[in-house]
């Protein structure tokens, strides 16, 4: 063979093997994307995939909802919910999230955890009594419930029961400036600990039931019965109350730089936990817990009702498929 032929053969081998022997390229276009957008040290590098997983700016997270008759409802963005299995009738009362687990608690000393908020386990608890309230800080999850129920745990599998000084029933329960702080039932009890262990009694000046307490922007809030407490270090308390508050606040929280309260048929907002601003009624619902997740606010009540917000200030409501009441709401992310 000439060597004109031998350039002929050589550029029609190369032709082939260009066609047919790399394959389509198009299906691993994701991959590659993907690929690219890891490995980038560019400060401004922007990834050109459309897939949200892989979109770091993208918060991704669970809302996790407990209530009525061993209700629980899940949704990675707050707008379609799943029933999920709990493995009790028993209501559950409040969530949180900690430690990358969901600890949920509620009638007759209820304990539930989960990884997903989508499996559920059954914890003993050492305890009948009804538990209200769990929250989690310094690497320890803390429940609180009726005659002064106090429990904590490591892990969410294994807890102890410890000594809060008091009988009245604890409701809620919070984590801040390196204190827990407790609040409950009548006269205003408000109990504190740096460990979750041994516990103080706090005077709050007010004899009123106190539901839910908060942390955030360097201060405690507590709400209640036509009350809300304030105080900076769960020591020394004040009172915050609007004129012409007459409702029973359920929750409250801190996020967005703003506090977020709600009660019975009533949401309130303030900057800075001392003036506060009705916002527009929630038609007659009483609302029992709420989060922030997915930059929103989200609020849980009666019948199935959930109530979110982007800014705090306006409010839609939207379906959650259950029409029993909702009484814990939490984010994972």
């Amino acid at each position: 063979m000439n060597l004109g032929n031998k350039k002929l053969t050589l550029l029609f081998l190369l032709s082939l093997f260009i066609v047919g022997g790399c394959g389509d390229f198009s299906g691993n276009q994701e991959e590659i994307e993907s690929s690219a957008s890891t490995s980038s040290t560019s400060s401004e590098s922007t990834s050109t995939t459309t897939d949200e997983s892989t979109d770091s700016t993208t918060e991704s997270g669970t809302f996790v909802i407990v209530g009525n008759s061993g209700t629980i409802l899940t949704s990675s963005d707050g707008t379609t919910w799943t029933s999920r299995t709990s493995g009790t009738s028993n209501n559950l009362w409040d969530i949180n999230y900690g430690d990358s687990t969901f600890v949920a608690v509620g009638a007759s000393g209820t304990i539930l955890t989960s990884s997903d908020g989508t499996s559920w386990t059954s914890r003993t608890s050492g305890t009948s009594n009804r538990l209200n309230g769990v929250t989690y800080g310094n690497s320890t999850f803390v429940a609180v419930g009726n005659s002064g129920t106090v429990l904590t745990s490591s892990d969410g599998t294994s807890w102890t029961s410890r000594t809060s000084g008091n009988s009245y029933a604890l409701y809620g329960v919070t984590y801040g400036n390196s204190t827990f702080v407790a609040v409950g039932d009548d006269n205003g009890t408000i109990i504190t600990s740096s460990d979750g262990t041994t516990w103080t009694s706090r005077t709050s000046g007010n004899t009123m039931m106190l539901r839910a307490v908060t942390y955030g922007n360097s201060t405690f809030v507590e709400v209640g019965f036509s009350e809300i407490l304030t105080s900076t270090d769960g020591i020394t308390w004040t009172s915050r109350t609007p004129s012409g508050l007459n409702n029973v606040l359920f929750g409250v929280i801190y996020d967005d730089s703003i506090f977020v309260t709600v009660g019975n048929d009533n949401i309130l907002t303030s900057s800075d936990a001392i003036t506060w601003t009705s916002r527009s009624s929630t038609s007659n619902t009483t609302l029992w817990g709420i989060t922030y997740g997915n930059s929103s606010f989200f609020a849980v009540g009666d019948s199935g009702s959930i109530f979110t917000s982007s800014d705090g200030n306006s409010w839609n409501q939207i379906t959650s498929g259950s029409s029993n009441n909702l009484y814990g709401v939490t984010y994972s992310q």
